[in-house]
């Protein structure tokens, strides 16, 4: 639990549940706000965890694409149960604020 609920990591997840292998730079624009050094240790920490994998290409510039492992996939379901948990709260939330400013 400790492993998943760092900052970001829940977001790094969900973006590579949605979007398949992701190069670096493109994973860093998808999760807006995360510095490339927060981004850089929840990846290495994710990697570590066997949670996601790395692929480097010695190209110019190297190409780094991140995506999830085996055991990474375990987590779809739930990331995908939390976001339908998330979006019934918000829906609710906005419907209750409308509510008041009636």
């Amino acid at each position: 639990m400790s492993l998943l609920s760092g900052p970001w990591t829940m977001y790094i997840l969900w973006v590579l549940c949605n979007s398949g292998p992701t190069r670096f730079g493109a994973l860093k624009r998808q999760v807006e706000g995360i510095s490339t050094k927060v981004l850089t240790e929840r990846l290495r920490m994710l990697e570590a965890a066997a949670i996601i994998y790395r692929e480097y290409e010695p190209t110019v510039p190297p190409q780094v694409t991140y995506g999830l492992t085996e055991r990474g996939q375990e987590l779809i379901e739930i990331l995908h149960q939390l976001n339908a948990l998330a979006e019934r709260w918000y829906g609710s939330e906005q419907q209750e604020h409308s509510n008041t400013n009636v």
